[in-house]
């Protein structure tokens, strides 16, 4: 196209993002079988090829209950099934002080209080879904050179990197889903604070010599808190996915170590409970802070995922939190369809908004809290949130309400959400 006009091109609902939460979006969507037409935007290229993006990358995700029922909601849990573990019981400690807690599926009747997922598979099951979407488009590698409001909703301009092609695309409503550093967001003069606690994440795979029995660790330290998730085993040896965070120079003195003194350092400071470490993968380092959007609806407009809400991974919830807001938004965009009112309008998505407002609170506030809260050394406060460890260990419903909390259970604004889906997905097998 290049030398000639643009085209032009209306939809209903353009998703710019193609990564964990805007594919799941996009799928929620489509099964809602609304008749609309869907138009996912991702930067990075998709073709099936091609590396995943950088959101379906080495690291692991902890699905918690909430997500494994939005997942089998859209058929997709028994493709995911194939390549999970199961976290049977979360052990939570406090390095160097007496305070302790276990929390355990068979305490609350379910199979699991959570599942972790390598990104890559559940990336390969979410584009494989999108693939058999018949009213869902994809445009990628594509980059949105210009948005902006127009008459019909928001008008994009998407240049596609592969030719020099410009598509001018309208839809009545604009899902930003690019990440905590969305462009797209800041092209729309959308603020966002950001809270940087000074700390990075390294990421990695471990090896062990022991089998890690479905227990997840969250163990916090005077650097900062240590989480290990139970992995599948690879050529027969036992994994976990590691995150780690502490001070940037550490975090990279660490990327720098070798192996041999890296597990050293691991075993120092996470001690035995896994056994001997035997082996790490590739390292990665990531800096931490809390991204939060100033704006989260206009009309014709709303965001979501890391552009909406950038969280702390101390408690694994950012992305379950993302997802739960995709579902409420996906099932208030149906409510609205079935009272002959379209996607973009301002009531609609305010109604999605106040819907998942305490959800959003209360997840945030949790992921903030915890690292300040273990991050303080002074002799009262490690006294303080110690004895709220014992109290959690030695009181059963206090125990409940929390794992609860954790499972994403007790916030989650999507009560509708099986009832609405439930025809159009009964007969859906969708893996």
């Amino acid at each position: 196209m290049t030398g000639r006009a643009a085209s032009e091109s209306a939809v209903d609902i353009a998703i710019v993002g193609g990564g964990m939460v805007g594919v799941s979006l996009a799928l929620l969507l489509s099964h809602l079988k609304a008749g609309w037409r869907i138009r996912v935007i991702e930067s990075f290229p998709l073709h099936s090829n091609a590396t995943l993006p950088p959101s379906f990358d080495g690291r692991s995700t902890a699905l918690s209950h909430s997500s494994r029922e939005i997942f089998e909601l859209l058929g997709l849990w028994q493709s995911l099934d194939e390549g999970l573990t199961e976290i049977r019981q979360v052990h939570v400690s406090d390095r160097g002080h007496f305070g302790r807690t276990r929390l355990t599926a068979a305490e609350q009747n379910l199979p699991a209080l959570g599942y972790v997922v390598e990104n890559r598979q559940l990336g390969d099951v979410l584009m494989a879904a999108l693939q058999r979407a018949p009213d869902v488009e994809l445009t990628a590698p594509a980059q949105v050179a210009a948005v902006s409001p127009s008459s019909r909703g928001m008008q994009l301009q998407v240049s596609s990197d592969d030719t020099d092609a410009v598509e001018m695309i309208s839809a009545d409503l604009l899902v930003v889903a690019d990440g905590a550093h969305s462009q797209t967001r800041q092209q729309l003069a959308i603020d966002s604070r950001c809270k940087d606690y000074g700390q990075a994440a390294v990421v990695a795979n471990i090896g062990l010599q022991l089998d890690h029995g479905g227990i997840a660790y969250e163990r916090f330290t005077d650097l900062g808190p240590m989480a290990m998730l139970p992995l599948q085993p690879m050529a027969g040896e036992h994994r976990c996915a590691m995150v780690w965070t502490m001070p940037p120079e550490q975090a990279a003195e660490l990327l720098a170590a070798d192996e041999a003194e890296f597990l050293a350092r691991l075993q120092q400071r996470f001690g035995y409970r896994l056994g001997p470490f035997v082996r790490v993968g590739s390292r990665q380092v990531y800096p931490l802070s809390l991204i939060t959007s100033e704006e989260q609806v206009r009309r014709h407009l709303v965001v979501v995922g890391n552009a909406a809400h950038s969280l702390h991974p101390v408690a694994g919830q950012g992305f379950n939190l993302a997802l739960r807001d995709v579902a409420v938004l996906a099932e208030t965009l149906g409510e609205a369809a079935e009272n002959h009112q379209t996607p973009g309008e301002l009531s609609v998505l305010q109604q999605y908004l106040q819907r998942q407002q305490l959800d959003q609170q209360q997840t945030i506030l949790l992921s903030d809290l915890l690292p300040r809260v273990f991050g303080m050394h002074s002799i009262p406060m490690a006294l303080l949130r110690n004895t709220g460890l014992l109290a959690l260990d030695t009181v059963p419903l206090l125990r409940h309400q929390f794992t609860r909390l954790g499972m994403g259970l007790e916030t989650r604004g999507t009560p509708m959400l099986g009832a609405m889906l439930g025809n159009t997905l009964g007969n859906t097998t969708g893996g």
